[in-house]
């Protein structure tokens, strides 16, 4: 009984930081982007691509640091989650930056356009992926 106890409060902590973390960084794309993200996403198709997107490679980041130090302490397996958790966040957002000097106009603009699905919108969501994958590669 004790063991389903510590499982579950090991489990809950994870949960706790693995929110925490997605929250953060819906924080970091809203500051990213002009205005407020929320709003953007009743009228603007590439915008929730592009925060689903985001979302979902942050949610893999965040998984594969737990499910591949889940062996470890509980104490440094959950700073490894927070640790590349962080990393992945700083890196999504570093290239956004990488993007937005690249390519023409403003990023952030382009991509809560109401309407359709903008093409630049899809290149955002590729380079989120692929940052996802590189740090979850860096994890493994």
């Amino acid at each position: 009984m004790i063991d389903l106890l510590s499982a579950l409060s090991y489990g809950a902590a994870y949960c706790v930081v693995g929110t925490l973390v997605l929250i953060a960084s819906w924080k970091v794309l809203d500051l990213l982007t002009p205005g407020s993200l929320g709003e953007h996403l009743h009228r603007s198709h590439s915008a929730a691509l592009v925060s689903a997107t985001w979302m979902v490679a942050q949610g893999f980041i965040v998984f594969t640091a737990i499910w591949t130090n889940a062996d470890s302490a509980f104490g440094v397996a959950l700073a490894w989650t927070v640790a590349f958790s962080v990393v992945g966040v700083l890196l999504q957002a570093l290239a956004w930056r990488l993007v937005d000097a690249v390519t023409p106009g403003t990023l952030g603009e382009e991509v809560t356009v109401p309407g359709p699905v903008v093409p630049l919108a899809g290149v955002s969501a590729g380079v989120i992926v692929a940052v996802a994958l590189v740090v979850v590669a860096s994890i493994a």
